[in-house]
């Protein structure tokens, strides 16, 4: 009994937070969860992405943002970091000054899932119906948390001047929730497939960074938003902001097999410490 009121308290507890009645991905047998999953999988097709604009009951929003913000500004890892669009130093098939390897600079605030264990937002994160929804959009048998104590879920901060800049993900799909957006600035720009895991297509790479790519999208998102994005292959960044606000945006790290670690080298890169 006892196991049970607190399964109806979690789920009590999303329903105030996440609207449950547009997007009923706590119910899978309900014949609008299997429409709602048919149009994501549809929009991922032929996008690259979907969004479920509102996932996050607007409500709910401030407290979301009262939880990390001392966070951000007080114990954040400001991480910045010279890099190319590939985050590697070298590729063996390229020259040193080829055009694919142009390198500029992204800069963010992050806090790490071991700063914000008991938040809303790891609550989200860690209930299971989210990552039993993702799996069945992504034609996947199942989808793990990250096993990695910082990584799992990251809050990052852009403030004024600051951007990340083009970059592939190493991960087949990102899985992001925007808490707060920029006064201006802070676009979310794309340009889908520009690769493939069989043709690096390093000529049309060296085009988008030219900024001759003339497919390149961009796509307002709104606080609240749950964007899920496949972005392996797809380049994307996001433009310099402006204003007194910051970007605020969390990073849910979901993987098909379990136990998924970085490396301790890959954590100081990222966060400035191994543990």
């Amino acid at each position: 009994m006892m196991e049970s009121n607190a399964e109806t308290s979690g789920w009590m507890k999303m329903r105030r937070i996440l609207d449950l009645d547009r997007f009923p991905i706590d119910a899978l047998e309900d014949p609008r969860a299997s429409d709602l999953v048919k149009a994501c999988q549809a929009e991922l097709e032929s996008t690259g992405m979907f969004n479920l604009v509102g996932f996050i009951r607007t409500e709910a929003l401030p407290e979301f943002v009262a939880e990390v913000s001392p966070l951000l500004d007080g114990q954040s890892f400001t991480h910045r970091r010279s890099h190319n669009i590939y985050f590697e130093d070298r590729i063996s098939d390229l020259a040193q000054n080829h055009p694919a390897l142009r390198r500029f600079e992204t800069t963010n605030h992050t806090v790490c899932a071991d700063q914000i264990s008991k938040s809303l937002i790891c609550r989200v994160y860690c209930w299971p119906p989210l990552a039993r929804f993702l799996a069945l959009v992504m034609g996947k048998p199942r989808l793990y948390e990250m096993a990695d104590p910082l990584a799992r879920v990251n809050v990052m901060a852009y403030r004024a001047g600051e951007a990340l800049n083009w970059h592939f993900d190493r991960a087949e799909f990102t899985t992001t929730l925007l808490l707060q957006e920029a006064e201006s600035g802070g676009a979310f720009q794309y340009r889908s497939n520009l690769r493939s895991d069989s043709d690096p297509n390093y000529e049309g790479v060296a085009r988008l960074l030219d900024g001759k790519d003339q497919d390149v999208k961009t796509l307002p998102l709104l606080p609240g938003t749950l964007n899920v994005f496949k972005g392996k292959n797809t380049a994307h960044r996001v433009t310099p902001i402006r204003g007194e606000r910051a970007r605020i945006i969390t990073v849910f790290s979901y993987f098909e097999r379990p136990g998924v670690l970085f490396s301790d080298e890959e954590r100081i890169g990222f966060y400035g410490r191994a543990a």
